[in-house]
C-alpha cells in the first residue's frame, strides 16, 4: 500500500510541475470478478476523471470509457503481460502466450543528407537476426547500407523530413521530426537498469486481445492500486494470490515497478536519462 501512495504523489508531482489540471480524486478502481483465485479474475477500472485520468491526459492517451461501463476495464493478468521489466517472469509463468518484447542495441535516429531524410535505426541481437524475428516486426526492414552477416541493422519504413543546412534543421524539419518521434515513442520500451535494455514492442499481435495500447506509467499505476485495494481490504485473497501460481510474477512486480516507475516519472519531469549508480558504463 505504501508503493501505491509514492505513485500517487510521483505523479501528482509530474502533473502539477506539468501544469495538467487533475482531479484529486485517484481515478482508478478494482474488483474481482469470481471467487476463482486467478489474476484473470482481478479487475482495473480506469475512470474519466482522477489521477490517473490526468496521467492519460498528459500522456496524449485520454481514457476510452464506453456509455455502458463509463470506465476503461483491463484484466491484472493482461496488465502484467504488457509490462517489459517483468516480461521474462510473466513469459515463464504462462508459457502459452507468445513473447511480447524483443531486445534491441544501439537505438539512435540518422539521416541521408543528400535524401534529406531521417528516421530510426537500430541493431537487433544476433540471436535475433533472422527471418522469423522479421516477420514479427512489419513497420521495420533491414537496412542494407550495413553488412548485415553476424547481426542485423533494422530501420523503420517510414522516414521524417530533415534539412540540416550547417547543423541547423529548418522549421518543417524539427516538426517533421517531432511527428515521427510522437508517432513511434510507444513502439519502444526500456528497463531502468546499469545498462541499456531497450525493446520492441511486436505490433503484429493485432488480434491478440492480451495487449493493451498504453503507456506503461498507466498500467504500472493501475496494477498497484489493485494490489494496494487487496491488501488493505481483502488481505486474504492477495495472500492466496502471492502463494498461487502468479506468487513470483506478482513479487518482481512489486519489487521492481518503484524503480521503473519513479525512473520514468523523473525523466518526464526533468527531460534528463537516469542510471543505476556504482556501475562503469
Amino acid at each position: 500500500m505504501t508503493t501505491y501512495y509514492c505513485f500517487l504523489n510521483a505523479i501528482k508531482a509530474l502533473l502539477t510541475c506539468k501544469s495538467v489540471t487533475f482531479d484529486t480524486k485517484h481515478g482508478v478502481s478494482g474488483k474481482s470478478i469470481n471467487s476463482q483465485i486467478n489474476i484473470l479474475n482481478e479487475m482495473v477500472f480506469i475512470h474519466p476523471r482522477g489521477v490517473l485520468a490526468g496521467l492519460c491526459s498528459y500522456l496524449g492517451e485520454h481514457v476510452k470509457a464506453t456509455p455502458q461501463q463509463q470506465k476503461e476495464a483491463f484484466t491484472l493478468k493482461d496488465i502484467l503481460y504488457n509490462l517489459e521489466f517483468i516480461h521474462r517472469a510473466y513469459s515463464m509463468t504462462y508459457t502459452n502466450q507468445p513473447e511480447l518484447y524483443i531486445p534491441i542495441e544501439e537505438p539512435r535516429f540518422v539521416y541521408e543528407k543528400s535524401l534529406k531524410k531521417g528516421w530510426f535505426e537500430t541493431r537487433l541481437e544476433p540471436e535475433y537476426s533472422n527471418k522469423t524475428t522479421m516477420s514479427k516486426l512489419s513497420p521495420f526492414e533491414i537496412d542494407p547500407y550495413y553488412d548485415n552477416t553476424d547481426y542485423y541493422v533494422i530501420r523503420l519504413k517510414k522516414r521524417f523530413n530533415w534539412d540540416a543546412y550547417r547543423n541547423q534543421p529548418n522549421a518543417v524539419s524539427r516538426a517533421s521530426f517531432r511527428s515521427y518521434y510522437k508517432k513511434n515513442r510507444s513502439r519502444f520500451r526500456y528497463i531502468y537498469s546499469a545498462n541499456n535494455l531497450w525493446y520492441i514492442k511486436r505490433s503484429d499481435l493485432i488480434n491478440n486481445n492480451c495487449i493493451i495500447d498504453r503507456n506503461p506509467l498507466i498500467l504500472m499505476f493501475g496494477a498497484m492500486h489493485r494490489l494496494s485495494e487487496m491488501s488493505r481490504y481483502d488481505p486474504n485473497t492477495l495472500d492466496k494470490h502471492l502463494s498461487g501460481k502468479a506468487g513470483w510474477l506478482l513479487s518482481e512486480f512489486i519489487t521492481k515497478s518503484i524503480y521503473q516507475f519513479i525512473d520514468m516519472v523523473s525523466s518526464e519531469i526533468t527531460g534528463d536519462d537516469f542510471r543505476v549508480t556504482g556501475f562503469r558504463t
